[in-house]
């Protein structure tokens, strides 16, 4: 499609970027994204054969940090407090930070998270619910809206009749759709490399990782017309003291003649498979932003790698704070609403980790010696 610039009239040294195909007050078509669910069963077996995988979105989780919800009328803020310490989750469940914690990682396995609220008599939230994702669809509207189906367990959809209650969290959405992308995107093909490394590993060591021996017996001119029963006694005498080893009892083999023993495979080295491990690796850590040395890789970094790697992941942190922050909001709205305050409240996340705390601690410190400084220097030029 070819671009044009225009100006406007009002102000001709103002260019507008306009499609020239597109008339002035024409809208964009609106595609229907494509069904994202064909990629989830992927995402769930991902998991659950790298460890690695898992293990790096589980930290993510709880280093996200704990929150709360504040409000500036102390009444209101008590409200809060108590439904954040005592509303159900999922039946089994309590508290807001466990339905926080289960809608990111949501979000980061599937892209998308979905909750729902459940409401009293009086219709303040009562309850939290998490769903699958796969439970709901989204029908964007021309006027910028959406229409939110349900879809049955045995076919068919249901249009939502209470859609203010549905929660729901989309991760990096492309341009012109609504439903998010998963941080796992792109590591099924690295993955499946991986696995196929561990598998040939796990059989080269079915082969030749259990010590197997070749005894062979060459007889003599004199004593080839017996050799099929000195094989025989070799034999016997041979898996006597492989037994007796495995009680701890030391036997000796003792044999006549021309008797050699030999390790079945011994001449045929295993793969080095440390190298393309750890490329693998690299690529699923870097595309999960989480530093080596959290999952346990002793890879050879700096202080001041580690230290940017740290930051790195602090900045991925706060933006999945900030995807969560508009659906925290929405409840504490609800709830203030349901008992009869008619304030907003405010989410304050807690600080990541204790380096935050020092570094906040530092930089007051110095502010303050700073504004000493000032007020010392000030002090002796103003003799009065």
């Amino acid at each position: 499609m070819a671009i044009r610039f225009f100006k406007r009239r009002n102000n001709p040294s103002a260019p507008v970027l306009l499609p020239a195909a597109l008339p002035q007050n024409a809208q964009l078509p609106l595609k229907t994204p494509p069904d994202p669910r064909c990629e989830w069963p992927l995402y769930d077996a991902l998991r659950y054969a790298v460890p690695v995988v898992d293990a790096a979105l589980r930290k993510i989780v709880r280093l996200s940090g704990g929150f709360r919800l504040t409000a500036d009328n102390p009444d209101a803020q008590a409200v809060l407090d108590r439904f954040a310490d005592t509303v159900p989750v999922n039946g089994a469940g309590v508290s807001l930070q466990l339905f926080a914690d289960q809608m990111l990682d949501s979000l980061l396995t599937y892209g998308n998270a979905v909750g729902e609220m459940l409401p009293d008599e009086n219709g303040a939230p009562a309850a939290l619910l998490t769903a699958h994702p796969g439970v709901l669809r989204i029908l964007p509207e021309p006027d910028g809206t959406c229409r939110l189906y349900r879809r049955c367990k045995h076919g068919g959809e249901q249009l939502l009749t209470a859609p203010e209650r549905i929660l729901f969290a989309a991760l990096d959405p492309p341009a012109g759709e609504v439903c998010g992308v998963s941080v796992l995107r792109g590591l099924p093909a690295v993955a499946s490399i991986l696995l196929r490394i561990y598998d040939c590993i796990g059989k080269n060591y079915q082969r030749a990782g259990n010590v197997r021996y070749a005894v062979t017996y060459q007889p003599d001119s004199t004593s080839a017309a017996f050799a099929k029963d000195h094989a025989k006694e070799i034999a016997e005498a041979w898996q006597s003291g492989i037994r007796a080893a495995e009680y701890g009892e030391v036997q000796d083999f003792v044999a006549v003649g021309n008797v050699g023993i030999k390790v079945i495979g011994a001449e045929n080295q295993l793969f080095d498979t440390n190298v393309p491990v750890r490329q693998l690796l690299e690529q699923i850590v870097s595309k999960l932003s989480i530093p080596p040395f959290l999952l346990g890789f002793s890879w050879a970094t700096t202080e001041r790698m580690s230290t940017q790697q740290a930051d790195i992941l602090t900045s991925e942190l706060e933006y999945f704070r900030r995807v969560l922050t508009p659906l925290l909001k929405k409840i504490g709205a609800a709830v203030l609403r349901g008992a009869g305050f008619d304030c907003v409240p405010e989410v304050v996340w807690d600080n990541i980790n204790l380096q935050d705390e020092k570094e906040l601690a530092e930089a007051r410190l110095r502010n303050a010696q700073a504004a000493a400084v000032e007020q010392n220097t000030a002090d002796a030029a103003d003799p009065e």
